[in-house]
């Protein structure tokens, strides 16, 4: 999911998304634990979106929204 994507949600979403991912990270640890998992790679994915969606939402807390990092 892209960083766009995400900041186009508003709060009420985001915390919807961030439920959602985390209950499929739940599932796909399960699945490693039983030996059935197929994609163990999605794993990492899930807690990349997870990452971003915090960062956006850390963002609108502190008032950076649609201002980017200067370095």
């Amino acid at each position: 999911m892209k960083v766009s994507e995400i900041r186009d949600k508003n709060e009420e979403e985001l915390a919807t998304l961030e439920k959602e991912l985390r209950d499929q990270i739940v599932k796909i640890e399960v699945a490693r634990a039983t030996q059935r998992a197929t994609n163990t790679a999605q794993l990492g994915r899930l807690r990349k979106d997870i990452a971003r969606i915090l960062t956006v939402r850390r963002e609108r807390a502190l008032g950076l929204a649609g201002q980017e990092a200067s370095t």
